[in-house]
């Protein structure tokens, strides 16, 4: 098993480095730091809507609608912004009441009435997208009032000045090691395994030195964007979650063997909903950062995007029939979607080759996640 995490790890670092080679071969724009940075904040969408979408499918679950409920947060924050003038603190508070309250619904359907996920989502795709469309009335509404800016209209366009962004790259690396030094500790004192200390330290070096690199590129543009500190909480608060907490657990147990989690007393209703209600709130996180992201609420906002979301749970390692996955393997797979997806817009390449290439990046996860199943 752990050979075969292995592999997928290494297969799936080559093929990130293999787009990367091949868009910058087609266009070295691909590398520059306007480009980097507009990288980093659709990473920064994707995967957070990938990290909601994890915790629904670790219990075997799955979600549909959340492309639709990307439109339809962004939507009601825009429109009460723009139209009825709300401050755009209570217009974003209300949006994510609206979310949290929508899948705390969706998990209570799925539940208590057993129906599966999977047709109950795909009918909140579509009532979601129809309820977008009417509260926009199918139109343009901007996320700003003329030239006055809120935090929802700089979200994705603010970025902290080179000093701050440096300040916050030490308090990262500081962090990271102290992370290590403190497992390292942890696991001498329990002694649960022998620890390599060398092998950690090195790759904790190599993220360190990676995150540098991230931040000379794009302090060489505006600095670190707002919207990437925001997803890196976020992705932090994700990991402690799933690793660290008995509801994490709880969810690997539950999509692992549903009948002997709840044997041995786990509630599993209650855990399914949880999952959901995080989910609900991290829509309509995702639905303000795509909103802001294209200036305003449109019609196309999140169409598609629970497509990618799953696409990059599975490329990262998830299994679709619960019980496996992490973090950085969705973060590794959202990294991958948004550079393919990156890279294409940047060639200009046609709408219908772009429908092409993410279908079959999609189909290939699945193949890979049913055959990864079988040999493990």
């Amino acid at each position: 098993m752990k050979k075969l995490h292995s592999w997928r790890d290494s297969s799936l670092i080559l093929s990130l480095m293999g787009v990367w080679f091949f868009f910058f071969l087609c266009d070295q724009q691909f590398i520059s730091p306007r480009n980097l940075s507009n990288l980093a904040i659709e990473f920064s969408i994707i995967a957070t809507l990938s990290l909601g979408m994890l915790l629904v499918i670790l219990p075997g679950e799955i979600d549909l609608s959340v492309g639709s409920g990307v439109g339809l947060t962004g939507g009601i924050s825009s429109v009460l912004i723009f139209n009825h003038h709300w401050p755009a603190w209570s217009a974003m508070l209300a949006s994510l009441i609206v979310g949290l309250l929508l899948w705390t619904i969706i998990g209570t359907l799925i539940t208590s009435q057993k129906l599966p996920a999977f047709i109950i989502t795909l009918g909140g795709l579509l009532i979601f997208k129809g309820i977008f469309w009417k509260i926009i009335d199918n139109q343009t509404v901007a996320v700003s009032l003329g030239s006055e800016e809120n935090f929802l209209s700089i979200l994705t366009t603010y970025s902290f000045p080179t000093w701050a962004s440096y300040g916050i790259l030490t308090f990262v690396i500081v962090a990271l090691f102290a992370n290590m030094l403190h497992s390292r500790h942890i696991k001498k004192y329990l002694n649960l395994k022998k620890y390599d200390f060398e092998i950690e330290f090195l790759r904790k070096f190599v993220i360190a030195q990676a995150l540098l690199l991230m931040t000379i590129i794009m302090t060489n543009f505006r600095g670190l964007p707002l919207v990437l500190i925001l997803f890196g909480t976020l992705a932090f608060v994700i990991f402690m979650i799933t690793q660290h907490t008995a509801f994490g657990r709880y969810l690997y147990a539950i999509g692992g063997n549903k009948e002997a989690a709840e044997l041995s007393g786990i509630q599993v209703d209650k855990v399914i909903v949880k999952a959901f209600m995080i989910l609900g709130c991290l829509v309509a996180i995702t639905g303000f950062m795509q909103t802001s992201y294209q200036g305003s609420s449109t019609t196309t906002v999140g169409h598609l995007m629970e497509l990618d979301a799953i696409a990059a749970c599975v490329i990262g390692g998830v299994s679709l029939a619960g019980g496996r996955g992490t973090v950085a393997g969705v973060l590794i797979g959202a990294l991958l979607m948004t550079s393919l997806i990156n890279g294409m817009n940047l060639l200009a390449v046609s709408p219908e080759v772009k429908f092409i290439a993410r279908g079959t990046v999609l189909a290939l996860a699945v193949w890979m996640d049913i055959n990864f199943s079988k040999k493990s």
